[in-house]
């Protein structure tokens, strides 16, 4: 008996990259840049937001999109906090965000007047690598806790990284991690990411990502003028 050998997960990749593709170029022609924020749940990243992102609301204009399960627990402390335009995302379950269902957000998102969006993906070291989202940068984030071989252990994730950030440096007297073994484990999958050692609380680190980031953000500005 003939039958056919349906690659499912290849087309489905290949088709969210299509989209991702798409939104990119939407959001290059009303020149906003697209942030993507991924780690494990119980890292930093709300918080790391809540120190970083009033920094760059000096020059740009920001909207966030919290991507959660359920709840809307981030979305609220984000908008209550920094007054902020916030949309929150429920998955239903999905463990990660496709770059449809950010488009599906965008829609009803006032990109016109906006500079900056920045996305907090499911927290997940797996699967939110896996799909491009449509962002231009992505940026991992990595708390002490969690220790320095996650890069040995989660690959793709340090793979896809623009930048990665150590958090909480105030845990350091508690748990054991070593720096050097860190940058040399995410060179090992990623020899261009920038590394940080960041603690959002103290505030310690947030100017050098500050800098880093703004830089990225300002060449591609340059580049839409060409």
């Amino acid at each position: 008996m003939d039958f056919n050998v349906v690659k499912v997960k290849e087309d489905v990749i290949r088709r969210n990259d299509d989209t991702a593709d798409r939104l990119r170029s939407r959001l290059a022609e009303k020149r906003v840049f697209f942030l993507n924020l991924m780690a494990s749940p119980g890292s930093g990243k709300t918080t790391l937001l809540l120190s970083l992102l009033p920094r760059l609301a000096r020059k740009y204009r920001i909207g966030v999109l919290e991507a959660d399960i359920d709840s809307a627990v981030d979305a609220e402390t984000i908008s209550q906090k920094l007054g902020l335009q916030t949309l929150q995302i429920h998955t239903s379950g999905a463990c990660h965000l496709t770059a449809q269902m950010v488009e599906d957000a965008l829609s009803v998102f006032d990109t016109d007047n906006l500079d900056l969006i920045v996305l907090e993906n499911i927290g997940n070291l797996v699967c939110p690598a896996e799909f491009d989202t449509g962002a231009n940068m992505n940026l991992v984030l990595l708390s002490v806790p969690e220790g320095d071989d996650k890069p040995l252990k989660y690959p793709l994730m340090f793979e896809v990284a623009n930048m990665v950030a150590v958090t909480k440096l105030d845990t350091l007297e508690v748990f054991d991690f070593d720096f050097e073994q860190f940058e040399k484990n995410v060179a090992k999958r990623n020899s261009s990411a920038q590394v940080f050692k960041v603690c959002s609380l103290s505030g310690e680190g947030i100017d050098a990502l500050e800098s880093a980031f703004d830089k990225k953000m300002s060449d591609y500005f340059a580049a839409l003028k060409k």
